[in-house]
């Protein structure tokens, strides 16, 4: 197994937990409201929505040419470094991960419907998950399951630590989540230039999916 591959899924995984979005302030608000037990069988939220996300994505790449994949890759660079740049800027403006004022009664269910409603799984399977996956898969399985395994795994526990500290940290949480926020942006803008490098080097020597990595 190359361990690239989870590392990948791992750290990708962190940095997409951690930012704000529609799940992660939906994850707060009920576990504000709510308390932790009620709001932590939602961090599965990201496995239970995700199949058919993954599923139409990887059925698309799988269908279409080597030359637009790595226009894909390019683009997923670009995507990252736009995530990076605005949790950079979140970071600066101290909004760490707030909190939706229409949040509902929290169910597992809602929180997959607000998973499925969110264009970001769809962005990062689509642009990075996606070409990472099938690149992986093609030059053992392994390494495919390995990629998937660490960032589910990692998305979980990280969604139910958001959950766990806003419910006992009290003031602590928002520091904390800012820190992790600055985490976050550095992260994504070295994938968004690591995956922007292999993408032109791929372009500019016409490197099939195959042999890419």
């Amino acid at each position: 197994m190359d361990a690239r591959y989870l590392l990948y899924g791992i750290t990708y995984a962190f940095a997409c937990a951690v930012q704000p979005g529609p799940l992660q302030s939906y994850l707060i608000s009920q576990t504000l409201k709510n308390g932790w037990r009620s709001t932590l069988p939602a961090a599965l939220a990201p496995v239970l929505s995700d199949g058919p996300i993954v599923l139409l994505v990887l059925f698309l790449l799988r269908t279409i040419p080597t030359e637009l994949i790595i226009g894909l890759r390019i683009g997923g660079g670009a995507f990252l470094l736009f995530l990076g740049m605005q949790a950079f800027i979140a970071w600066k403006k101290v909004e760490p991960l707030n909190v939706s004022a229409d949040a509902k009664k929290q169910t597992l269910s809602r929180a997959v419907l607000v998973n499925l409603i969110n264009p970001s799984p769809y962005l990062s399977w689509s642009l990075v998950m996606g070409p990472w996956l099938l690149q992986g898969w093609q030059s053992a399985p392994v390494n495919g399951i390995a990629l998937i395994a660490g960032f589910y795994s990692t998305m979980i526990i990280m969604l139910a630590g958001i959950v766990m500290l806003f419910s006992f940290a009290g003031k602590l949480g928002a520091k904390v989540s800012k820190t992790l926020l600055l985490i976050a942006a550095i992260v994504l803008l070295l994938f968004g230039i690591y995956q922007l490098s292999i993408g032109i080097a791929d372009l500019v020597h016409g490197i099939p999916l195959h042999e890419m990595g």
